[in-house]
């Protein structure tokens, strides 16, 4: 496959693991985009945006980013804090009160962005109609008692994080999640990134398919569940409000509504460009935006969780900051001291200070976690721009 798409001089092995990316799968779209020192480096794009119909992926063609959305929301609780407006080690319960609930008053800001709230999944079954409704969801995890003691482990908050940051923004501007994203960060950089897709670019938005290998990871889940309660499973699903693969053909994040809707723990819909934009104004000026200073970057970047979670998982295990996530043998990113957020199915996207680099690969071919198709690309862009 040939991508489409232009790349500065210097890049072509990284067009070269773009395109290799595509081996095997006929079916997939995809997107990578690459900025240095806030210019385009690399801007590539190929595939299928709609395996139904066959129709391209286009320069201009979108898609969900699934839990990249957790590091947009981080970024904007950094800018809260830059801005002297949150504090990371304040009670949640200062901006949320209700949140105070069932033994949750100790629970600081840190520990919601951090995994460590107790709140990674719902004891009371969602459904897909409480997923657009988000008073219903954010009062339904006030309410709840914790899972553990928040603070004293973490376990990944897979869709829950979204909306527990989401509602601490929420009342602090006076805007929903999704609304102060776009006034603060999309809107100035001029970036198609929603938390909550407009009506009016819905047609531009890729179809997303199952891979094999998350077919048959999810299948071999179900065949080796234990009978009582997996969590781990739970903070996916929501207790059946989402599939485990999180979407199937018209359901799940394949859904016009969940699309429209702001889940801000992975409902975020944008192009590659606009992402690898948006991380890289966390880092340096790009189309004349700064997001996040360095004093900000630095206490935002210090690492709050790591090791083994409440919930067992096999490991290599992810490292955090305040909901950024770090560069481990879980999430190899381009340096030690590069910091984004992934998602499921193969979505990358991150920002190195050391060399500049705004990063962001997104697919509409979703793959298990053992997926090494962004890795190897990310692997030729420390080629070209780390040399040994």
């Amino acid at each position: 496959m040939t991508p489409d798409g232009e790349i500065a001089s210097g890049y072509e092995t990284v067009r070269e693991a773009f395109a290799a990316a595509f081996a095997g799968l006929p079916t997939m779209g995809a997107a990578l985009a690459i900025t240095r020192n806030g210019e385009p480096v690399v801007d590539l794009w190929g595939g299928v945006a709609d395996a139904r119909t066959g129709q391209a992926w286009t320069r201009d063609t979108a898609t969900v980013i699934f839990s990249c959305t957790k590091g947009l929301v981080s970024i904007l609780a950094a800018r809260l804090v830059q801005e002297g407006r949150l504090d990371y080690d304040a009670p949640v319960a200062e901006y949320w009160p209700e949140f105070a609930h069932a033994g949750k008053g100790g629970a600081l800001v840190r520990h919601v962005l951090a995994h460590r709230a107790g709140l990674s999944a719902p004891r009371e079954d969602l459904t897909s109609a409480d997923l657009v409704d988000w008073n219903a969801v954010t009062a339904s995890l006030a309410r709840q008692e914790p899972l553990w003691e928040p603070g004293s482990g973490y376990a990944y908050h897979s869709i829950t994080h979204g909306w527990l940051v989401g509602e601490i923004v929420r009342r602090i501007t006076g805007e929903s999640v999704g609304e102060y994203f776009a006034r603060t960060i999309a809107q100035p950089l001029g970036a198609d990134v929603w938390i909550g897709l407009p009506e009016t670019h819905a047609s531009r938005v890729a179809h997303l398919t199952v891979g094999a290998s998350l077919r048959a990871l999810t299948e071999q889940q179900t065949r080796d569940a234990m009978p009582g309660v997996d969590w781990n499973r739970r903070a996916m699903t929501l207790g059946g409000a989402l599939p485990a693969e999180l979407v199937s053909d018209d359901a799940g994040f394949n859904d016009p509504a969940l699309r429209a809707a702001e889940i801000p723990g992975a409902g975020a819909i944008a192009t590659a460009r606009a992402l690898a934009n948006v991380w890289s104004s966390t880092i340096t000026s790009t189309s004349g935006v700064r997001v996040l200073d360095d004093a900000t970057l630095e206490s935002a970047l210090a690492v709050q969780s790591d090791g083994e979670p409440v919930f067992p998982v096999p490991a290599p295990w992810p490292r955090w900051g305040m909901g950024f996530q770090l560069d481990s043998d879980a999430r190899r990113y381009l340096s030690a001291g590069s910091f984004g957020h992934d998602g499921a199915g193969g979505q990358v996207a991150f920002a190195d200070p050391g060399t500049g680099i705004g990063f962001a690969f997104l697919t509409n071919q979703m793959e298990a976690i053992d997926d090494v198709r962004a890795t190897r690309i990310v692997d030729a862009v420390r080629a070209v721009v780390a040399p040994m």
